[in-house]
């Protein structure tokens, strides 16, 4: 299809506000925003970047009552020469509209959503933190706005894109993080949508994930719906165990596991550093048995928000298992290492993975 031309309405206050020192996760948000319009008669229509500003919605907005919505997660990355880097925003295109696929929302124009990032970040570069292991957040969300009650697929919808400045998901005294294993509660299951990225699979992640944190663990791990015996995800981001100090394994793709970016970026990269890579089903009870045993040496979650961070014990059925003390975590280290040092252009990109957005 033929890209729209995106219209830049002028704002009031385009200066970037002052930052605090610590940018948290989500808290802050630029000035600009971009969206577009969906409706059966024109299609995606009315492209605009204008002020970041509430969204006005019929109550009766389907969005809010049959839940359809999907979004994603990606950053812009300061680079040493003064530009900027995507990373692998193509395969960040290509899940949303697999996400839209599965919630039976309309595709976007890939490549001009892509467009549509990029022209975003470059307006609103002041915004861009320069703190170690800060980014740029990149939030694009599609919502369905149909003012009815009926149980069906909305036909309009609105299609968006925010940034936040963002420091590390995990502050960097927090080290290796506590996971409590659920063995109550499910996220996912095969057929349903736990392979999109949908903001009804966060909302039913909410309440194990307050009371983990409540008994002082900072995630959850999730077992597969079905039996309650496989390792699926953690919190919302991939898992994987390293087997000592060598290979590392990471549950298959089940149905129900979100395909994460970052986590076939470690998959493709981890061989490049040393490393061999399997994925498999994963037993909770064999894990937690081979942590105990020693033959686990680290585990670790894996993000587009956290990037890579060591877990450093794993709880299940009121029983705490300590992989690592501290931030003793060679393999992880090396992994995010790896990685942040393409990101954020400090190393030679030998996949193809970033594109370069110039802005000065």
């Amino acid at each position: 299809m033929n890209a729209p031309l995106i219209s830049v309405h002028p704002i009031a206050n385009s200066q970037a506000a002052p930052l605090p020192d610590v940018l948290g996760f989500g808290r802050h948000f630029t000035h600009r925003m971009f969206s577009q319009k969906f409706s059966p008669e024109l299609g995606w229509h009315s492209a605009t970047i204008g002020a970041y500003q509430p969204i006005a919605m019929d109550p009766a907005s389907q969005i809010f009552h049959c839940g359809q919505a999907i979004f994603e997660g990606t950053k812009a990355y300061p680079r040493p020469d003064g530009q900027f880097n995507l990373f692998r925003v193509d395969q960040n295109a290509a899940r949303f509209n697999r996400s839209a696929a599965r919630l039976s929302m309309p595709s976007v124009d890939a490549e001009f959503h892509i467009h549509a990032i990029g022209e975003l970040v470059k307006l609103e570069k002041a915004w861009m933190p320069y703190q170690p292991g800060s980014a740029l957040y990149v939030r694009p969300v599609m919502i369905a706005t149909d003012p009815t009650l009926e149980v069906r697929a909305s036909k309009t919808f609105l299609h968006y894109i925010i940034l936040s400045p963002v420091s590390p998901y995990f502050s960097a005294d927090s080290k290796a993080v506590r996971v409590l294993i659920s063995h109550e509660f499910v996220r996912a299951v095969r057929g349903g949508t736990g392979e999109a990225k949908t903001t009804a699979n966060y909302a039913i992640s909410l309440y194990a994930i307050e009371q983990a944190r409540a008994q002082g663990y900072q995630q959850v791990l999730w077992l597969d719906a079905l039996e309650q015996r496989y390792i699926e995800e953690v919190g919302a981001m991939n898992i994987a165990f390293v087997y000592d100090g060598k290979h590392i394994r990471t549950p298959s793709l089940s149905g129900s596991i979100l395909p994460g970016i970052t986590r076939d970026s470690i998959l493709r990269l981890a061989p490049d550093l040393g490393f061999s890579v399997s994925e498999e089903r994963i037993e909770v009870n064999d894990a937690l048995r081979d942590i105990a045993s020693g033959k686990i040496t680290e585990v670790f979650a894996m993000g587009t928000a956290a990037v890579v961070v060591p877990v450093g014990t794993l709880a299940f059925k009121g029983h705490d298992y300590e992989v690592i003390n501290g931030d003793a975590a060679p393999v992880a280290n090396a992994l995010y290492k790896g990685l942040t040092d393409i990101q954020y252009g400090h190393a030679p990109d030998p996949y193809g993975w970033t594109r370069i957005l110039t802005v000065k």
